[in-house]
């Protein structure tokens, strides 16, 4: 047999083997599931809570994702994000999870096309404009849908993906958007296939918020609980069949009866959100004057709150990092002309991006804040923190006259010498009672209560500041105009207190963990623009040239090595 017969022959027998390998390693592949995340931030990487969810599913989810069509590139990072995430989704979830990418522009007529984009809307899909380029190269405006619509046994919930924080840039925005793609996806199936819901409630009878003060937060809620209102009134059964309560802005005296039924709420388990006021401002009278009083606002709770491990300050916080209001600028006698002017007394606080409940939030707007400090040596009892001022604040002692002419003085930077002061602060583990060692009858005679001087595990969230879940009234003759909360008419911006209450309230009821998925940390690399500027021409030629000098300097050398290789040497 001749040499290249040989030849031929081996190479015929490796590529068989090669084939034969390829074809066993698919048959190996398919009966065994793993997959292997390299990424240094584990981008793909499903969390343990996802996957309880997932496979917890008893029926079909179809997932419609109207993010598709002629988008920007970012956007198209968005879409093959989503996509891959969607995937993942499928991949554990097998057969239960169905989804499909919808491009709104498929709609013939444009009447039609308008009807179908209400009816997105209608549905709670909110659209944003984009500038992307036509077939002919030209800018053009549009209309996209960065959310789904989850469909669950003929329930449906639409899921907003698209983040926008005015404090961030526009590619940190679509970053954020795509870190939180696993949390906004399984808190909606979590939500719609979910048949019953916890049940929370708002604590009246002290003086506290009423339905249109906090009418916005509630109707928010209700998309995720059973909200309901509880006057306590001393009945020791008042409270047992909710998960979470909020107490927002009692001013008046907290009987020792409520807070004995509110304490034995919290041993057994249940979960307290409070928004409480250590001083009291009427803003409504500084509205209609020139002045208003400061003062302690006494509504009995300072010792419960010492006891679980913080102490409400009543001192007031002045802080330059501040929001606006119109201030009269006319003069006596001339028509009224309103201009922004900064009001100390509304700082606005900037939300930590290291924990869940305040990551990617916009500025949280606060009225009349004040410190908050940890205290106690329980060490059963974690403490965090999780709003503070700014770095330039300041404390004002009460008694004190607050006057709308203070806009006038200007603001002397020097005296702002108390940064980051906390003004909420987040409790977990396990509590001691308020009311140990005390006599319980005495309290609530005719009623008999099994007495629990130690919690099991539970939390809480305390903050200084009731007017961060209150929604400004407008009233009008047919009745009260709930504003949404953290909108601000007169800058026509909305803060992010709406969102930072429902992630408070999600973190207490949260058992599962779904809240922690928030926490993720993808990075965002970008490229450097100075260095894309100026290095524009050397990496052209890098990615142009190198590439076709490699393949011809390796295809010289595989020519030698064969010619060395197959050459024979006649011999005379």
């Amino acid at each position: 047999m001749s040499v290249s017969r040989k030849i031929k022959i081996n190479h015929i027998r490796s590529f068989a083997a090669l084939v034969i390998i390829v074809l066993l390693a698919n048959i190996v592949s398919s009966l065994f599931y793993f997959r292997l995340d390299l990424t240094e931030d584990k981008r793909y990487t499903i969390q343990p809570a996802t996957r309880e969810v997932l496979k917890g599913l008893d029926d079909i989810v179809v997932i419609r994702s109207y993010l598709d069509g002629e988008l920007p590139v970012a956007f198209v990072r968005m879409k093959k994000t989503l996509a891959e995430t969607l995937n993942e989704f499928k991949v554990i979830a097998g057969k239960k999870i169905r989804f499909e990418f919808v491009n709104p522009y498929t709609v013939s007529s444009s009447k039609k096309q308008e009807q179908f984009f209400r009816q997105l809307a209608d549905k709670g899909l909110v659209p944003t404009n984009v500038h992307v380029k036509d077939k002919e190269g030209a800018m053009i405006q549009r209309i996209i849908f960065p959310g789904c619509i989850l469909t669950y046994k003929g329930k449906e919930v639409a899921v907003n993906l698209l983040r926008n924080n005015p404090n961030i840039s526009g590619e940190e925005n679509i970053n954020l958007s795509i870190q939180n793609f696993e949390y906004a996806l399984i808190d909606a199936i979590d939500r719609v296939t979910t048949d019953t819901r916890q049940r929370i409630a708002f604590i009246q009878g002290h003086g506290e918020f009423d339905e249109f003060e906090t009418g916005d937060i509630e109707r928010e809620l209700s998309q995720y609980y059973e909200v309901s209102r509880v006057i306590i009134n001393g009945d020791p059964n008042a409270l047992k069949p909710y998960k979470t309560i909020i107490v927002a802005g009692p001013n008046r005296p907290m009987p020792e009866a409520d807070k004995l039924i509110i304490d034995q709420f919290i041993m057994q388990g249940g979960r307290v959100l409070w928004f409480v006021d250590p001083v009291n401002v009427s803003i409504d009278s500084l509205s209609t004057g020139a002045s208003t009083l400061a003062f302690m606002n006494q509504h009995n709770l300072d010792d419960m709150l010492f006891r679980y491990g913080a102490r409400l300050n009543p001192l007031l916080v002045q802080d330059i990092q501040c929001s606006v209001i119109p201030v009269n600028a006319a003069l006596v006698g001339q028509e009224p002309r309103f201009v922004p002017a900064p009001w100390l007394y509304y700082p606005l606080l900037m939300p930590p991006t290291d924990n869940p409940i305040t990551k990617g939030l916009n500025l949280i707007q606060a009225k009349f804040i004040s410190p908050i400090d940890t205290v106690g040596m329980n060490a059963e009892v974690k403490k965090r923190i999780l709003l503070t001022t700014s770095k330039e604040s300041k404390l004002v002692k009460v008694p004190a006259l607050i006057n709308l002419n203070q806009v006038s003085k200007g603001i002397t930077r020097y005296e702002f010498q108390n940064p980051s002061l906390p003004v909420a602060v987040e409790l977990q583990g396990f509590f001691k009672s308020n009311f140990r060692n005390r006599p319980i009858n005495a309290i609530i005679p005719n009623n008999t209560i099994n007495f629990i001087d130690k919690s099991i595990f539970t939390k809480m969230i305390v903050v200084a500041d009731a007017d961060i879940i209150r929604n400004d009234i407008q009233r009008r003759p047919n009745g009260a105009y709930v504003i949404p909360l953290g909108y601000d008419r007169f800058t026509q911006q909305t803060y992010g207190n709406k969102e930072l209450v429902v992630n408070m309230v999600k973190y207490l009821c949260d058992d599962n963990g779904l809240l922690d998925l928030r926490s993720r940390d993808i990075k965002l690399r970008l490229l450097d623009r100075k260095r894309t500027v100026s290095e524009r021409l050397y990496w052209q030629l890098v990615n142009m040239v190198l590439p076709s000098l490699i393949m011809v300097f390796a295809g010289i050398i595989w020519h030698l090595v064969r010619r060395k290789k197959y050459t024979f040497t006649h011999v005379n």
